[in-house]
């Protein structure tokens, strides 16, 4: 009999975007669950109602308190209506709705222990300490899964107890990680080398206990096919695979291929784990912070229990107990409570948000169901969140009271308790363009209805969509039915949001978002926005919306999904990289020993470059003013600072010939010394311990050079080193290319001697090991030498006049353009005449010192130095819109506001990305 045997059939139509995620074995799992949901605010609801559309066999809601109008801060189906009546009811009417495979049912009388023997996953939110540790005790000895979920403002907490035996048959959704084979040692245990053709690929992805087996190996054939064998890494190319020392020789290749096994996990209760939470996180640095929000979590329940209240926004006093309360709770040997965060939660606890709520919930429905289905890792087994980079800065001068956030008897009470009533009526004035009413964008409006934004006088929410409602789309875009198929997305989302919030303002498009909608998203459409929210699925969509944001300098928030995988990114004009500038493979940041040792792409030698510069142009002359000018200086240096301020003073060049004298040492250190060195430590035939050839892989044998005046690049790289370096001592360079050549003919330079027992490192572990060991007599003995050169200097009289001047790394006339940068010219005079192409060719030299070589308007060229004469001259006396409609054949609208030029100028490379010039054809002010 097959393990689906008997499992309830799957609705493939409904759920064919979730079973391609999940597998139909673990749906079928899911569909046999009942799951009870406990409290009905904003946090339960948004659980419920993913849990339901995911389709488990039944889901109870729970809730024995009526709705109150503070709850309308985040419970999307409350309204004013419903005030007074029991929340479970209200919420169970709606959400019955949402799924015709799962019976949804509402109780509200008190949990007892016969009630929970029917569900297999209980979730408690919005409940009392007490409750929580009695119903997880009895989940915990009956094996029912239990979650515990909760918010507070701009803070989460989640929490799961699967049982001590809980089994999970499929530990992610990736595919086997899989890797060609290099070579196989014999020994024990034997090591695996993996095969690396592409520079571009960082060796293996596999970790320590990984199970795996084998296929097409030649010579060792006896691992082919072989019962499943954990591994241990050894770096980034190597495995150790266990015992190969009785195994035939390997000859070539084969492939290495990761086997998935159920796992067995084994949780404690909540009861177990309030004084030692094991809490998940990637990154064991912030552990402190979620321990302290812990502990202010349990402090909460105590005050709670206590006052009968949750502390009062912004009271100094409430924050205080509470800091007071979490002290108490400090368990014996755990680090010092951050008290500033204590007080940072206690000011905003009674703040109740929708964002917070469908992030917590979105996670909490995950786990699940996870526990629902075996699949995928569980939560291990507490979960804290904070979104406090929310709130204002406490830089700023004018800082949030107890009377700003003070409750109004307003749906957005729950908000404002957070932000105060001034950030809520800034957003109900907010006009947001949502591009796409998709599961995503469902899940914005919703958002954006909950907390008020565009909800007030002069406000707007215009979203687009040019889909029609299918049969698919119910199981994950909560805001359509089954009545609403073949309906407009944007139509229907728009009236479903304006009945959880009446007020909010909203218009609904069908249009698609993409160059041939310009006429109805120009300028001044995109001039009026306050941002932009996209849920589009197609990535050139996306681009092009990212572009006109960059355009028209709005924030942009981009989001999008793929599997169990999500993204959100917040793109801010001057603050963030725009969309598709964030940083890729080129602008990544490189292991160091790669950069100084191990260079293998074209970019690794970029960066060696430009850190090269900084270090000799930049940090050294910087380090050298802060010496002169500030008596601490020596207290925070490490060694090799100070040994490069010593050097750099004790050997000050005195004119062009001790500049090149130092450029061509500079060189041979560089491009020759330093390649022996790494030569005499490995050399070319060099072996591993393991016995595989060292310079194999990503590791390429370099080669020493051998300086010659007559090579230009060897020469264009000494007269720049020596112009710099006579730069930053203020010294002035000889223009005389024959007098440099005749000084290194006459420069006689000492021959390589290598080092002996100089540890060169080949990893970035040991590179970061290696900068972490300081010498600390060493650095007293410079600390003294230094201190000494100072006074020697002061007493001589010459200490200013041992300043020097940094070169920073830059380009396009030492101005540095960020994407967000524009140039913008007025397009008209005070008469209200438009300017000529000659007068903004003027406008660009006078104000910006840019000489342009060629304009574009889009391809269309608006200008070309190449053009003769004549049809240089006479383009030059064209005005702009003229102009565009000689090269382009549109004409310009009279009430375009904006043109968008791109340039290229006289002394730049053609790929120089120098910012747009944006020629306003009407005066700024007159902006929307």
């Amino acid at each position: 009999m097959s393990a689906s045997e008997g499992l309830p059939e799957i609705d493939e139509g409904l759920y064919s975007r979730q079973l391609y995620v999940l597998g139909r074995e673990a749906m079928q799992k899911m569909a046999t669950v009942a799951v009870l949901v406990s409290g009905m605010k904003g946090l339960g609801v948004e659980i419920a109602k993913n849990i339901i559309l995911a389709g488990v066999r039944s889901v109870t809601v729970h809730d024995q308190n009526d709705a109150e109008w503070s709850d309308l801060s985040s419970q999307f189906y409350l309204s004013k209506n419903d005030v007074g009546e029991n929340r479970a009811m209200v919420s169970q009417h709606h959400l019955a709705g949402l799924n015709s495979y799962v019976p949804v049912l509402a109780c509200t009388e008190e949990l007892s222990e016969n009630f929970l023997s029917d569900f297999q996953v209980v979730v408690l939110t919005n409940s009392p300490l007490e409750e929580q540790l009695h119903i997880s005790d009895f989940c915990h000895a009956n094996n029912i899964c239990f979650v515990l979920a909760d918010t507070k403002g701009l803070t989460g907490q989640l929490f799961c107890d699967f049982g001590e035996h809980f089994m999970v048959y499929d530990p992610s959704e990736d595919e086997p990680l899989s890797a060609t084979i290099h070579d196989i040692t014999q020994g024990s245990p034997g090591i695996l080398t993996v095969a690396c053709d592409d520079v571009h690929v960082q060796g293996h992805h596999f970790q320590n206990g990984d199970l795996v087996t084998f296929s097409e190996v030649e010579g060792m054939t006896e691992l082919n096919g072989c019962k499943p064998r954990p591994i241990h890494v050894r770096d980034q190319y190597s495995l150790e695979i266990g015992d190969t020392s009785s195994f035939s020789p390997h000859k070539r290749g084969g492939i290495i291929t990761q086997v998935k096994m159920p796992q067995e996990h084994s949780f404690r209760s909540l009861r177990a784990s309030m004084e030692n939470p094991k809490i998940s996180t990637p990154d064991k640095g912030i552990l402190p912070h979620y321990h302290t929000l812990h502990l202010a979590f349990w402090a909460l329940h105590v005050f709670k229990s206590e006052m009968l209240r949750l502390p009062r926004p912004r009271n100094q006093a409430d924050a205080d107990k509470m800091v007071e309360l979490a002290q108490k709770l400090l368990p014996m040997g755990q680090e010092p409570l951050d008290e500033d965060l204590v007080r940072t939660f206690a000011y905003g606890c009674t703040g109740d948000l929708s964002p917070v709520n469908a992030f917590i919930g979105a996670l909490a429905a995950q786990e699940v169901l996870k526990a629902a289905s075996g699949k995928f890792t569980p939560l291990d087994q507490w979960l804290y969140f904070d979104a406090h980079e929310c709130l204002p800065e406490k830089e700023l001068v004018v800082q949030l009271t107890e009377e700003d956030c003070a409750p109004l008897d307003s749906r957005y009470d729950g908000q404002i308790a957070i932000f105060g009533t001034d950030f809520q009526e800034r957003l109900g004035r907010q006009k947001y363009f949502v591009a796409g009413a998709g599961a995503i964008g469902c899940e914005l409006l919703k958002n954006f209805a909950m907390i008020g934004l565009a909800a007030g006088e002069g406000g707007n929410i215009t979203v687009t969509d040019m889909d029609s409602i299918e049969y698919s789309n119910l199981n994950r875009q909560f805001l359509f039915r089954p009545q609403d198929m073949s309906k407009q997305k944007s139509e229907v989302a728009a009236a479903a949001i304006k009945l959880m919030n009446p007020n909010v303002n909203v218009t609904a498009h069908q249009n698609q978002v993409g160059r041939d909608s310009e006429c109805l998203y120009g300028d001044d459409f995109f001039l009026g926005l306050d941002g932009v929210a996209s849920a589009l699925d197609s990535l050139k969509a996306r681009e092009y919306v990212g572009e006109r944001c960059v355009q028209y300098l709005k924030p942009l928030l981009d989001s999008g999904t793929a599997g169990t995988k999500g993204h959100a990114q917040v793109f801010v004009p001057f603050v963030t990289e725009p969309y598709g500038h964030s940083q890729d493979l080129e602008e990544r940041e490189y292991a160091l020993c790669t950069l100084r040792h191990f260079p293998s792409t074209i970019q690794h030698t970029l960066q060696w470059a430009q850190d090269q510069f900084e270090g000799l142009f930049k940090a050294t002359p910087e380090s050298i003013n802060q010496f002169l000018k500030d008596p601490s200086f020596l207290e925070t240096q490490e060694v090799e600072a100070l040994e490069q301020v010593q050097i750099s003073l004790q050997k000050k060049p005195h004119g062009w010939g001790h500049c090149v004298t130092w450029a061509r040492r500079l060189w041979e250190r560089l491009f020759s010394h330093d390649i022996q060195q790494l030569l005499y430590n490995f050399p070319p035939g060099h072996k591993t311990s393991s016995g595989l050839p060292f310079w194999s892989g990503l590791k390429r044998c370099p080669q020493r050079l051998m300086f010659d005046c007559n090579n230009t690049a060897h020469m264009t790289f000494i007269l720049a080193a020596s112009r710099l370096f006579a730069q930053i001592h203020s010294l002035n360079a000889s223009e005389d290319n024959a007098v440099t050549c005749q000084l290194l003919l006459d420069l006689h330079l000492p021959p390589f001697h290598p080092r002996h027992g100089v540890h060169i490192p080949i990893t970035d572990q040991e590179m970061q090991t290696s900068l972490g060991t300081v010498d600390q007599m060493r650095l007293a003995e410079l600390n003294q030498e230094l201190a000494a050169l100072k006074q020697e200097l002061e007493e001589r009289g010459v200490l200013l006049s041992n300043l020097m001047e940094p070169i920073h790394f830059e380009k396009y006339h030492q101005m540095t353009w960020s994407c967000w940068d524009r140039i913008e010219v007025p397009g008209v005079d005070a008469k209200g005449e438009e300017m000529t192409l000659r007068d903004l060719c003027n406008y660009l030299q006078k104000e910006h010192s840019l000489v342009p070589r060629i304009l574009l308007y889009g391809k269309a060229f608006f200008y070309a130095g190449f053009w003769d004469e004549k049809k240089r001259e006479q383009k030059l006396s064209s005005s702009l819109t003229g102009l565009l409609h000689q090269v382009t054949g549109q004409t310009v609208a009279k009430d375009c506001q904006l043109l968008v030029l791109a340039m290229v100028c006289e002394d730049e490379e053609e790929d120089s990305d120098l910012p747009p010039v944006h020629v306003w054809l009407q005066p700024k002010n007159s902006k929307k």
